[in-house]
């Protein structure tokens, strides 16, 4: 069912906007924050391990390039996937067989035994990954009060940054008692443990539940979790028109097409100077005469700005306009750029430069998050994320690869950063865009109807 019955039938949304947070909803968040948390130290333990792996195989630095880059291709072909399977079978389950898939190939890859094997299993790692992220921030958006989402998803997904963060710190300890077989060892055996708590304690998604059939027993079970039904309640509904196509034709077809358009162009944008930063920040910042420390300072500062931008963007998102709170955060970013490439010189005014465009960038991304979710509707809202995802993750690569080629030309520092200026400003060309031709996707409507 797609359209809400005029009988005494309860809106999924509306009813748990009328309702305040409950410590299920927060368990819900909790559990999709732990995913997030060990999908962003799997991402991140390949690069932590590098340099075990080049003095393992006596290799040079080129040779790491499959192992390093099949991660991000299998990240961009498990969110293409993800998202359309579960628009069709369900949130939860595509999002336990992501966690299954990156925990059983991270488990294995801790046994491979040269670069080739090692470089195929980190793809099929990557297909998991891939599709376990977008589906955490859809099964969370869909338990969250409109008036709070932003805020609440963008909280969710810092558990990603956490978790990358976390995995430098594993690394360190584990690398010299045990090697690099150790830390991908636990990047499987982590989400393998919490499969089981997800299997028990992470219900399907209650909208996706009323969407195919509005007396469903567990969906009006789960909302009883939330809050008192109204009495004389004869079925569940969402108010969204029922649309006879695939969940890729409604988010390419009117009037959805252009809002999906700008958010492929804002998540690829983002994503291009987030993994750009994040590969050759160090690098930079050490070639201008900073020691190794003041590099690692420098770029540990980026991902601290994130966190801290996520969670105020988030906030503000709630309260104002959410499209304009990400153009001016994108804005600022690309001012922040500017800044970084012209006081290189003064080691404190970088660090601050560097933390605001954490802020700014990675925050503003983790945002972007919320504001799709918010977009979709339920028939295609798995759809929508994932895809937008996966175009991001090609600006990943591009991101990677592309600040490769801005060092082989030889710009300045400061030119360089003139140059990532461009990327920021046009995601917020999109942000702003978006804003102006599409209206969110999810009308509030009275709880109940008669």
């Amino acid at each position: 069912m797609a359209s809400t019955d005029k009988n005494n039938t309860v809106d999924v949304q509306a009813f748990i906007d009328s309702q305040p947070v409950r410590a299920f909803q927060w368990r819900i968040l909790l559990l999709c924050f732990l995913v997030t948390a060990i999908d962003g130290l799997d991402t991140a333990a390949i690069g932590f391990i590098a340099p075990a792996l080049r003095e393992h195989w006596q290799i040079g630095a080129a040779e790491l390039g499959p192992v390093l880059g099949a991660a991000l291709v299998g990240l961009m072909l498990g969110a293409f996937m993800a998202g359309p399977l579960a628009d069709r079978f369900g949130r939860k389950r595509v999002l336990l067989g992501s966690v299954a898939c990156f925990g059983t190939f991270s488990l294995a890859a801790a046994f491979a035994h040269d670069l080739h094997s090692l470089a195929l299993l980190r793809l099929l790692t990557g297909l998991g990954l891939g599709g376990a992220m977008p589906n955490a921030i859809t099964l969370t958006s869909e338990y969250c009060p409109q008036r709070r989402r932003s805020l609440m998803v963008t909280g969710m997904f810092c558990g990603f940054t956490l978790g990358s963060a976390l995995g430098g710190v594993v690394a360190a300890h584990l690398l010299p008692l045990f090697g690099w077989r150790s830390v991908l060892a636990l990047g499987g055996v982590l989400p393998l443990a919490l499969l089981p708590v997800l299997l028990l304690a992470l219900p399907e998604s209650v909208r996706f539940l009323a969407r195919r059939n509005a007396n469903d027993a567990q969906a009006k079970a789960i909302l009883q979790r939330i809050g008192d039904l109204p009495a004389g309640c004869q079925g569940l509904g969402i108010d969204e028109p029922e649309l006879a196509v695939s969940p890729v034709r409604q988010i390419l077809a009117a009037p959805l097409r252009r809002g999906t358009l700008a958010l492929w162009l804002a998540f690829f944008m983002s994503l291009l100077i987030i993994y750009g930063m994040t590969n050759w920040l160090p690098l930079l910042v050490k070639d201008t005469g900073l020691s190794l420390s003041q590099a690692a300072l420098i770029s540990a500062l980026f991902q601290l700005g994130g966190t801290v931008g996520a969670l105020c963007l988030g906030a503000a998102m709630d309260r104002f306009d959410p499209h304009r709170v990400l153009v001016l955060a994108l804005l600022g970013g690309a001012g922040c750029l500017f800044a970084i490439g012209q006081c290189h010189a003064d080691y404190a005014l970088l660090g601050l430069s560097v933390a605001g465009m954490g802020f700014c960038i990675s925050g503003s991304q983790v945002g972007a998050n919320a504001l799709a979710a918010a977009f979709y509707p339920t028939a295609s809202r798995a759809t929508g994320v994932s895809w937008a995802h996966g175009v991001g993750r090609i600006g990943s690569v591009c991101g990677t690869f592309g600040g490769a080629l801005l060092v082989n030309a030889g710009l300045s520092f400061e030119a360089m950063f003139s140059v990532l200026m461009l990327p920021a400003v046009v995601a917020a060309l999109a942000i702003l865009f978006k804003g102006m031709r599409q209206a969110p996707a999810l009308p509030v409507t009275p709880h109940i109807t008669h």
